[in-house]
């Protein structure tokens, strides 16, 4: 008898345990952590784990439930991406999934989502597709999309005499980049001259940087080029030493990492929109991750961390709403849905999922005791300013 009930009390003891593992809220990150990206991974990573921290009070719970975050290495692949999602879902468990770091990735990812009926929050991918012809009901983009990045970077540097070339990476992210950008520039007036592409792996710029000084040198009043690039390469200082002054041709682009940041010192005075500086957003939310962060790590949150956070608070947010991590309530929830980021408020659009947000206006100042560029506000740019076009077809 003694030993049966033995036997009894560890088979309850083990059912318990197993519930309790099966009441984990699973949350998969699904990110580049190896390859081109990783840097920009890394600080998704850190961010999604901070936001869940600030947003659950320091508990990592959330309705009674333990966050459990489960990370999955794509190397910024395709291929792999759809494996590691489908996993995520099917083996794991996940609730919710998060990722993915390269628009390709992402754009391979997001019928996984659909197959499994799982909610897809897409951060920190940009391309217009995701949230386009590509987009399906159940992804949701903490990300700003490349409307928002070239709607934002329109109004900082086009208006009526302005004539603007643009140089991209060849590939979803640069192309739908610059098609969100020719349409927002023509709404100020700009004109444009000239569009380059180039391989992601190019390191040797003097070919297409003479072909856009030629497109530009001759023209009448302001001249810019537009770069639109991520990860290595560093387009703009190789073609700031090939002299663009000499035309009178200026540089630009958006706002980028702290040490791609560090690039920007030789050329003060540029100007360009950001998704984020840890110096220009004033809330608490920004308050407690930029204080947070120089704490733990010796340095302000960058780009990407601010972004992991956002995606974490979204999750704390629509499980709240919901009250269920059932995938169909969580769509309602979603819908329309406000929530606080570092950047202030997010609203994901009901039409389309994407997450509408502030951009900010910047002009670089070099500080000597700074080892990036510093991006001084010129303005922000709210939600009611940036007309985001809906592009996918519900």
């Amino acid at each position: 008898m003694r030993r049966s009930l033995i036997i009894t009390t560890t088979v309850l003891a083990l059912a318990a345990a197993t519930a309790a593992h099966a009441d984990d809220l699973k949350v998969a990150l699904i990110y580049g952590k190896t390859g081109p990206l990783e840097a920009y991974a890394k600080q998704t990573e850190t961010g999604l784990q901070m936001g869940f921290e600030y947003a659950t009070k320091g508990t990592m719970t959330l309705d009674g439930r333990k966050i459990v975050i489960v990370t999955k290495d794509d190397q910024g692949k395709p291929d792999l991406a759809k494996a590691a999602l489908a996993e995520a879902y099917q083996d794991d468990k996940a609730d919710i999934a998060i990722g993915t770091t390269s628009s390709a990735a992402a754009l391979a990812i997001l019928p996984v989502a659909e197959e499994n009926k799982k909610i897809l929050i897409v951060e920190p991918a940009v391309a217009d597709q995701i949230t386009g012809e590509k987009w399906n009901r159940y992804i949701f983009r903490t990300a700003r999309n490349s409307s928002q990045d070239a709607i934002s970077n329109a109004v900082a540097i086009g208006k009526q005499g302005v004539t603007v070339a643009t140089l991209a990476q060849d590939y979803a992210f640069g192309r739908d980049g610059v098609a969100a950008f020719k349409e927002a520039l023509a709404k100020t007036g700009a004109t444009l001259a000239a569009e380059e592409y180039a391989p992601t792996s190019t390191t040797d710029f003097t070919a297409v940087g003479q072909r856009l000084f030629d497109a530009l040198k001759d023209k009448p009043g302001r001249k810019v080029i537009w770069v639109i690039w991520a990860g290595a390469g560093n387009p703009l200082a190789k073609l700031q030493d090939m002299d663009p002054k000499r035309y009178g041709i200026d540089l630009s682009t958006g706002g980028n990492i702290l040490p791609a940041l560090a690039a920007y010192k030789s050329l003060p005075g540029m100007e360009g929109a950001t998704y984020y500086y840890y110096d220009i957003p004033k809330n608490p939310v920004n308050d407690w991750l930029v204080a947070e962060h120089q704490k733990r790590f010796n340095a302000p949150p960058d780009f990407f961390t601010a972004g992991g956070f956002a995606a974490a608070m979204s999750v704390v947010a629509a499980v709240t709403k919901a009250k269920s991590t059932d995938t169909e309530k969580l769509i309602t929830a979603m819908e329309g849905m406000e929530f606080d980021t570092p950047k202030g408020k997010m609203v994901f659009r009901k039409e389309d999922h994407q997450a509408l947000q502030s951009m900010y206006h910047f002009k670089v100042k070099v500080d000597p005791n700074v080892a990036w560029a510093v991006l001084e506000p010129v303005r922000e740019l709210k939600i009611e300013d940036m007309d985001v076009p809906i592009k996918n077809k519900r």
